[in-house]
């Protein structure tokens, strides 16, 4: 038995802000997200977080005269659907979760109306739940190397669909011959 990731799940949330500061905006010169907070709780299969982040927006008003900062705290409430690899065998689960992307503006606009802010934020969560399953260790006499899923994600293939593998054996010297010098 040991304690290890039972369960992950990963949400990307992006939500729209509406704001209404004192004064009729002219324009909008500033837009930034400060202090999240958070905290998670289980629920069934998913994780529960419940946040705030503040919203600022450097703006000017009465005709391009003048300049303010208006900041709203904005709570927030995310459910995150958690995929099991091993069932609890307790009910001493412990829940992490991982700010992998902070709130962040994204586009910050000025209503139809011009009296309110329109402002798009984006957040990513990764949640896990660390609990308590059995291990099983498997001992192999060779040597042995575990095959991995990854998919490359990168965007910097130009048109490119070779993608070199590497093996652990490819670099045995009697695999080359003896007199074999590598390229």
């Amino acid at each position: 038995m040991t304690k290890t990731v039972i369960a992950k799940g990963r949400k990307r949330t992006e939500s729209t802000v509406t704001l209404r500061p004192p004064n009729n905006p002219s324009s909008i010169l500033g837009c930034w997200v400060i202090n999240h907070t958070h905290q998670a709780k289980k629920v069934g299969k998913y994780i529960e977080v419940t946040g705030k982040f503040d919203v600022n927006v450097w703006y000017s008003h009465h005709d391009h005269s003048k300049t303010s900062v208006y900041s709203e705290t904005v709570p927030y409430k995310d459910r995150i659907r958690i995929h099991y690899r091993d069932e609890p065998v307790s009910g001493q689960e412990e829940i992490i979760v991982n700010v992998v992307q902070h709130p962040n503006c994204t586009e910050a606009l000025i209503s139809e109306d011009g009296e309110k802010f329109l402002v798009k934020v984006e957040r990513e969560l990764v949640a896990e739940v660390i609990g308590e399953t059995k291990v099983a260790i498997t001992i192999h006499p060779h040597q042995f190397e575990e095959e991995w899923a990854i998919s490359d994600e990168s965007s910097s293939h130009e048109g490119h669909d070779h993608k070199p593998s590497f093996k652990a054996e490819d670099n045995h010297q009697e695999d080359r011959g003896k007199d074999s010098r590598p390229f």
